[in-house]
């Protein structure tokens, strides 16, 4: 798809200044994802693979006031974008409405199966050995401490994410494998679970 290969280029340019758990190797391996995930649950490629490449065009740091509104900012700056392709009114509307949907704050389900698709293929690239590569990575962009020295793996005390990163786990990464929504997302979530769970015992040996 002649498109795709357009769309490429142009989300290579917009997302050169994100941060590198958001850049535009996120996106590809979303997009890669999200390929796996089309061809294990028989759907349609084409819209699923241009909202997994666009569902980051706009992106603002998780301490910005406007953090909440990126997918949202990123849905209608999609629609302008595609309309300089060969995309129909509901074609746009289907890939914008998966990447409105798609964020784990807004704590919603998507009713397509594009938005299904492309919330897990996402939720997937937070997991795993790049799930925890991803998750410091934010953690130094943003300055927080590793882990609470006092109770590090959150035992006695509610997780914390925006002052030590290994918080974020227990937040949020941890809970990923039960919240994917395709049978194929949910076998490859398992995978990357255990990884993360291995890393933890490993830390917790360590600290």
């Amino acid at each position: 798809m002649k498109s795709l290969e357009l769309l490429k280029k142009e989300v290579e340019k917009l997302t050169a200044k994100n941060d590198a758990a958001h850049d535009f190797e996120h996106i590809m391996r979303v997009y890669r994802n999200a390929k796996k995930l089309c061809k294990s649950e028989k759907a349609n490629p084409k819209l699923i693979l241009c909202a997994a490449l666009l569902h980051d065009i706009v992106y603002f740091p998780k301490s910005d006031k406007r953090s909440k509104t990126s997918s949202k900012k990123s849905s209608i700056l999609a629609a302008e974008i595609l309309k300089k392709y060969e995309f129909s009114k509901n074609e746009i509307q289907i890939i914008c409405n998966a990447i409105l949907d798609h964020s784990f704050s807004k704590n919603k389900t998507p009713k397509t199966i594009e938005g299904k698709i492309l919330q897990d293929a996402d939720r997937l690239d937070a997991i795993g050995a790049i799930g925890i590569a991803r998750a410091f990575a934010v953690g130094g962009h943003e300055n927080r401490s590793f882990y609470n020295k006092l109770d590090p793996f959150c035992i006695k005390r509610s997780p914390d994410d925006k002052k030590w990163t290994l918080d974020h786990f227990f937040r949020k990464l941890l809970l990923l494998e039960k919240l994917m929504n395709t049978k194929s997302a949910k076998i490859e979530a398992k995978k990357r679970t255990k990884i993360i769970k291995k890393y933890l015992d490993d830390l917790k040996r360590e600290i």
